[in-house]
């Protein structure tokens, strides 16, 4: 299959690993956020951290879009369901999130709540066109990625005069949260693998300020282990000429000023929200996205008044110091035990994209390798 195939060689992957040896210098490390969870997934599920030098790290970061979601905006979204009596559309990974108390909406569905798992926001839509005797809600979440989907239904929505269709919003941004994370603690980052779906919207250009301000670099990557492998030789190359600079390595799909008509469907229906919670990464300045005034008639926040808690994860849970790629999931005591996929305490545990859920799939069960040194053979 093109695109695929031929970023699966294993050949090509030997080869990239040694060139990585190589030019990686003995004498320092290379710490790296894979800042999304699908690249998260890819290095766990090709095994790439075995074919790295012992000094290049790879770091989980915050880009896993129900990962980051507080607890309390899950809590907001149960007492809607239970207060008002409407149907709420969300993705299935949002359903088995612990909120608290020991509930979920998978488990206020269980109790009678109308909460129903889609694939888009068009499958809602379609379902309030059908229902007109329902209030349907649709649970808008996730990085620019899905951004545009939910910005699209509004359109649609308001076109149509569709009154018993609302959005709950709760959609992020990619490069504040880069911000964040440097802001916070810059000394433990020296790069970036970044995001390919998010900047196949957003394009690259919006990461060059994060890398000028912090002089840190960024490699746009795709999510094939040879994209990964790849990424990480720019990434060292950049680091070892002392340069700090925005490379495109997914070319294939991504362009400097991203998908223009996109974006222009987000602005003309979401306007930044500011500050907005994160898991892990707490209060995140203009971080996140609300509805339009404009649109008033269709935001689900303002039409029941819905509130947001505070929430804090479960003490056991590790999930946030995880989010913030301070702790790898087997530094967690309750990882592959009391929390696995089929009970989870923590949200990284449940997402697709989550960290712990990739490594749980993957790596548990694998003997941790001796990692060479820079320049030595693997």
């Amino acid at each position: 299959m093109k695109y695929v195939d031929e970023f699966r060689r294993s050949e090509w992957a030997l080869a990239l690993a040694q060139r990585i040896q190589a030019e990686a210098r003995p004498d320092r490390r290379y710490r790296l956020m894979e800042f999304c969870g699908g690249h998260t997934h890819a290095i766990a599920r090709y095994g790439l951290t075995a074919l790295l030098p012992g000094n290049i790290e790879l770091i989980h970061g915050p880009g896993c879009p129900v990962c980051v979601l507080p607890i309390g905006r899950i809590d907001s979204a149960i007492a809607l369901v239970k207060e008002h009596a409407v149907t709420l559309c969300t993705y299935g990974d949002v359903l088995r999130v612990p909120a608290t108390k020991g509930n979920s909406l998978y488990r206020a569905r269980a109790a009678g709540a109308d909460i129903r798992m889609v694939y888009s926001s068009a499958d809602a839509l379609e379902l309030a066109r059908r229902k007109p005797e329902r209030e349907v809600v649709f649970f808008g979440l996730g990085f620019e990625t899905t951004t545009p989907p939910t910005a699209v239904a509004l359109l649609a929505a308001r076109g149509e005069n569709l009154r018993n269709f609302s959005v709950y919003c709760n959609h992020v941004l990619t490069p504040p949260a880069m911000t964040h994370l440097l802001s916070d603690g810059a000394d433990m980052l020296d790069g970036f693998i970044g995001p390919s779906h998010v900047s196949t919207v957003i394009g690259a250009a919006p990461y060059r300020p994060v890398a000028a301000r912090y002089h840190r670099p960024i490699v746009i990557t795709g999510f094939e282990p040879i994209d990964v492998l790849q990424a990480v030789h720019m990434l060292v190359r950049q680091i070892n000429e002392g340069r700090a600079e925005v490379e495109n390595q997914f070319t294939r799909a991504v362009t400097e000023q991203g998908n223009l008509r996109a974006q222009a469907c987000v602005a003309q229906t979401l306007q930044l929200r500011d500050p907005f919670e994160w898991r892990g990464l707490g209060m995140v300045p203009a971080s996140a996205l609300a509805i339009r005034p404009e649109f008033a008639a269709w935001d689900a926040e303002r039409r029941y008044n819905m509130r947001e808690s505070a929430a804090a994860d479960a003490k056991a849970c590790m999930c946030g110091d995880i989010l913030r790629g301070l702790k790898k999931p087997e530094d967690c005591k309750v990882f592959g035990t009391a929390c696995t996929p089929a009970s989870p305490m923590g949200a990284c545990m449940v997402s697709s994209e989550g960290a712990c859920a990739a490594h749980y799939q993957y790596g548990r069960f694998l003997r941790k390798a001796p990692k060479t040194t820079a320049g030595a053979p693997a």
